[in-house]
């Protein structure tokens, strides 16, 4: 019964941050949940996947964003073997970054 909560209120989550429509809005809901270190962590691990997606080693993502080699192992079976949120969101935005010259 326990977890059957938890994964509603996981769905809840999943569904709020669904009908935010502008990063400023996202910035201050995450504001609100996130401690300032668990927002770094996570922008940490998106630069990550971008460089691995970017087809960066290891060493030179862990030396540009300090991550632990633990971590990137992680990302990098999630991009592999995981439900494609990295590669699928990731990849539209490095589309976009590469076509507007970034």
């Amino acid at each position: 019964m326990e977890n059957h909560h938890s994964e509603e209120l996981n769905e809840q989550l999943f569904n709020v941050l669904s009908k935010i429509d502008d990063a400023q809005k996202v910035k201050m809901l995450l504001e609100d949940l996130c401690t300032f270190r668990e927002i770094e962590q996570m922008a940490q691990r998106i630069e990550s996947a971008k460089l691995l997606l970017e087809g960066k080693t290891y060493n030179q993502i862990m030396s540009e964003t300090e991550i632990s080699s633990a971590t990137l192992s992680r990302i990098s079976r999630c991009i592999q073997y995981g439900s494609g949120g990295y590669n699928k969101l990731l990849a539209n935005i490095l589309k976009e970054d590469a076509k507007n010259g970034n």
